[in-house]
């Protein structure tokens, strides 16, 4: 077998790889109606608790600002910063 053999025998064992990923995905998949429960159920989907996220986020945000503005190692404190 030549080295043209070879790689058509390559090309063809990824094919069959990438064939039986998505044979098993097909099958292990979500249906329609699961999916659509699934997302109701995400944390995202509560307005409080995304809100209490928003508000998280927005506070890590402001740390990370401070400690960029400041030549201090906060991470070795042991107490606020101000």
């Amino acid at each position: 077998m030549g080295a043209a053999g070879r790689i058509v025998l390559a090309y063809a064992g990824f094919a069959a790889v990438v064939g039986v990923g998505w044979a098993l995905w097909v099958i292990v998949r979500p249906g329609e109606e699961r999916t659509r429960e699934i997302l109701k159920e995400l944390p995202e989907a509560n307005p409080l608790r995304l809100d209490e996220t928003r508000r998280r986020n927005a506070l890590m945000m402001q740390v990370l600002k401070d400690a960029a503005e400041t030549k201090e190692n906060i991470a070795r404190g042991t107490g606020p910063l101000k």
